[in-house]
């Protein structure tokens, strides 16, 4: 995801740019997830809340699901940022690396529908 500022698109903007531009790990979860394919949730891809773009969104469930490329420091400390406003904002923040979704695929598709099956807490 990205996050609002000075001088950038307008959040809905950015989102549908990143939408013609997913990474490969963006791409092949969608695959699993478009369609209500997992337990018949909705799911939305790059889509904006607050200042930021999630990459995965079920509205219904309250729950955000992100991917993480690099694992490195400013990108872990900027995506505990985007965790505590997501969470403020009412949501559940459940995020993967990206290789995970590759090797892990079903292991990540069965925890984002645990996630899914509990009750949102807003």
């Amino acid at each position: 995801g990205s996050r609002g500022g000075e001088g950038k698109p307008p959040p809905r903007d950015r989102a549908r740019a990143l939408r013609h531009n997913p990474t490969d790990a963006e791409r092949y979860l969608w695959q699993r997830l478009r369609n209500r394919q997992l337990g018949g949730f909705e799911f939305r891809r790059q889509h904006p809340v607050g200042p930021y773009i999630v990459d995965f969104l079920c509205p219904q469930a309250g729950l955000v699901v992100e991917l993480d490329g690099g694992r490195h420091q400013e990108r872990i400390e900027y995506g505990q940022e985007r965790t505590r406003f997501l969470e403020q904002a009412g949501y559940r923040v459940v995020r993967f690396w990206n290789d995970q979704v590759f090797t892990e695929t079903e292991a990540v598709l069965e925890k984002i529908l645990r996630q899914l099956d509990q009750k949102p807490t807003a």
